[in-house]
């Protein structure tokens, strides 16, 4: 799913077929992604809401909402894989809906990937056998994670992100003249960016909930 949400965000790139495939793709994984996490649905009303788990919850509802947004609009606007729907109307509400489920999608997923920050690292070194890394390694990482964080920053800016999130602009602009690696390398450098605020944000209430205790 990480590695499909910037090739839907390249719509100008793969062409309407391929995005409406990819987008159906990444829709269905979502389900799978939900369905074998299903737990975390029947365990939302037990136990105690701590600031973390208040947090999450709401990024994790509100990506669900946007999925729901983006295929639901997807499937309105479909020219290929729902074709065959009968529907023809209510384009200029389904373009908008698109709009708003893409972009906050896209900020809200990455956010909800970094909040699992913790989890992919422990994989990550019980993958490679190591239980920490040399403190030389891990400041060169937060180094470059800084670094691609701050051309994230750029990204978002050049390419008026916000003004897509909040309907200033309904019709997505793309630089015909950027190459297709300098678009994959500041929609990623966008996804390290808020991948990152989540993760050192959860550090942040983590150490605050131990200073409590």
């Amino acid at each position: 799913m990480t590695v499909l949400l910037p090739v839907l965000m390249a719509y100008m790139l793969t062409g309407e077929k391929v995005h409406e495939w990819v987008g159906a793709l990444m829709f269905l994984m979502f389900i799978i992604h939900n369905a074998l996490n299903a737990n975390w649905y029947l365990n939302m009303l037990r136990g105690k809401y701590t600031p973390q788990r208040i947090l999450q919850t709401v990024i994790n509802l509100m990506v669900f909402v946007c999925m729901l947004g983006s295929m639901i609009s997807g499937i309105m606007m479909s020219r290929y894989v729902f074709s065959f729907l009968p529907i023809n109307s209510g384009m200029d509400f389904a373009r908008k809906l698109h709009m708003l489920s893409a972009y906050w999608g896209f900020v809200l997923m990455s956010l909800h990937l970094g909040m699992h920050g913790n989890m992919i690292t422990s994989r990550a070194k019980k993958s490679f056998g190591t239980r920490s890394a040399p403190r030389k390694y891990k400041a060169v990482t937060r180094l470059v994670a800084v670094l691609i964080s701050g051309y994230g920053v750029y990204a978002f800016i050049k390419n008026d992100i916000a003004s897509y999130m909040f309907l200033k602009n309904i019709f997505a602009f793309f630089d015909s003249e950027q190459s297709a690696i300098m678009f994959f390398a500041e929609y990623l450098a966008m996804m390290v960016l808020f991948a990152c605020v989540a993760y050192y944000f959860f550090m942040i209430l983590q150490i605050y909930a131990r200073k409590r205790k």
